[in-house]
């Protein structure tokens, strides 16, 4: 018994995941076609750097399409590009934050 031992069950489950739907035998896969943090659209600079910095350069507006980012579009500026974001996302009732 080393000094490092854990207490209780020696295989608690994992409190990484979230639990699955048993009666959905698709929720697991469902879940990876979310966007990160639920991110529908975002935009960045066309030639890189902080998204603050130079407002006036082009964006790349970037929509997720169920597997991955892609660019739909450009906008003129930052303003452009925010207003574009923070639409309503495709196939969704809710307002982007």
């Amino acid at each position: 018994m080393g000094k490092h031992r854990r207490e209780g069950p020696p295989d608690p489950p994992s409190r990484a995941t979230a639990p699955i739907d048993p009666d959905n035998p698709l929720a697991a896969y469902e879940r990876r076609r979310h966007p990160p943090m639920d991110v529908w659209r975002k935009q960045r600079p066309l030639h890189g750097g902080g998204s603050h910095v130079q407002p006036e350069q082009p964006r790349a507006l970037l929509a997720w399409n169920g597997f991955q980012y892609e660019i739909t579009g450009t906008a003129q500026n930052l303003a452009t590009a925010q207003e574009w974001v923070n639409t309503t996302a495709p196939g969704t009732g809710a307002h982007n934050a």
